[in-house]
């Protein structure tokens, strides 16, 4: 598949990302990840494996699109799992003020 990854085209396939991921050990992902056979990698690392370029070169998104393209499941950990729940500033009163003590 050919797509453009900081301006420069790259004609890019499964196989052949993961030959190139083949051997890299992953370093620990705080944002977006991409899921590559069994071990997860941050976006930047497989970004500058696949293209040779440097991780300031690329964006995230243009690495996540095309490894969504290819097949691979990506994951943004920066964005909530689940909505938080907040209290109304009445339940959040009597949360600070805790329960009544028993007499």
């Amino acid at each position: 598949m050919r797509c453009v990854i900081a301006r420069f085209p790259f004609d890019l396939t499964k196989s052949g990302v993961l030959e190139s991921m083949k051997g890299v050990k992953p370093e620990e992902a705080f944002g977006a990840s991409v899921i590559i056979g069994r071990r997860t990698y941050p976006v930047k690392q497989v970004g500058q494996v696949v293209t040779r370029q440097d991780r300031r070169d690329f964006s995230t998104g243009e690495v996540l699109r095309a490894m969504t393209q290819l097949g691979f499941t990506c994951r943004d950990l920066s964005q909530p799992v689940a909505p938080t729940r907040t209290l109304s500033p009445y339940l959040e009163a009597s949360a600070m003020l805790g329960a009544p003590a028993a007499v």
